[in-house]
């Protein structure tokens, strides 16, 4: 069976696009150029709108700057995950570090109960750690369903051999590789026995509206579908060229 294709979108329009160009599932999220931000509240339920709450797994991160949480954070990511699940969605995105790279188990737990039913994936605050393999062991015993790696590397392609230790080691836990995934990297990671393979598939869009001070640099990111369908196509083998 082929991996399963996630695409991290922005909006409603980038969720029904990478859909309909064959994503198998989402990740929600804002500011993907800080490595992604929790989405408003709206946000989430014009997904879910948009694409149906099962395919829809939202990232709960309250800032950028690393993943060592204050308690009013860890509460925080708490609320926001109870909010995401009572909208609708299939599954929540999180992850929490202690000072010395450990995972934060009791943060983990703590939202692991705020989740429910619903899927908990720990994301590529992994790949900040000494050790994966031994974090993994760590995050199945606390409820965690799915991870999100780049086997440690800046990208997934120079991740490979941890990518292939983490699903020796997986369990119950599905692996799904991301990070700098490019559409010609996929058939090797894939290769590595991973569950899903998941990249953002970003395009520029709105460079020539106005823009300046006060408002960011021109342009915005956006959803491309011949991307998606391009990612599509090499999971299943079916990718010319």
């Amino acid at each position: 069976m082929a991996a399963a294709l996630e695409i991290a979108v922005q909006d409603a329009a980038g969720a029904r696009a990478a859909i309909a160009a064959g994503a198998d599932r989402l990740e929600l999220c804002q500011a993907l150029g800080v490595g992604g931000l929790t989405p408003s509240i709206g946000l989430i339920e014009a997904a879910v709108d948009a694409v149906g709450g099962a395919r829809v797994n939202v990232l709960v991160r309250p800032r950028g700057g690393g993943f060592v949480y204050t308690p009013d954070e860890v509460a925080l990511v708490a609320a926001d995950i109870a909010a995401a699940v009572a909208a609708g969605v299939g599954g929540v995105v999180v992850g929490a570090l202690t000072a010395d790279g450990r995972a934060d188990i009791e943060a983990v737990r703590r939202w692991r109960d705020a989740a429910g039913e619903s899927t908990l994936v720990f994301h590529r605050a992994i790949d900040a750690t000494p050790d994966p393999v031994a974090v993994l062991a760590q995050l199945r015993g606390a409820g965690v369903d799915r991870v999100l790696t780049s086997g440690g590397a800046p990208r997934s392609i120079d991740g490979l051999d941890t990518l292939r230790a983490l699903v020796a080691a997986r369990g119950d836990v599905q692996i799904m590789a991301g990070g700098g995934i490019r559409v010609a990297d996929i058939p090797a990671i894939a290769s590595t026995g991973v569950d899903a393979v998941h990249l953002s598939a970003r395009t520029l869009s709105g460079a020539d509206v106005p823009a300046g001070p006060g408002g960011g640099s021109a342009g915005h990111d956006a959803t491309d579908p011949e991307q998606v369908a391009a990612a599509a196509a090499a999971l299943t083998g079916t990718l010319n060229g």
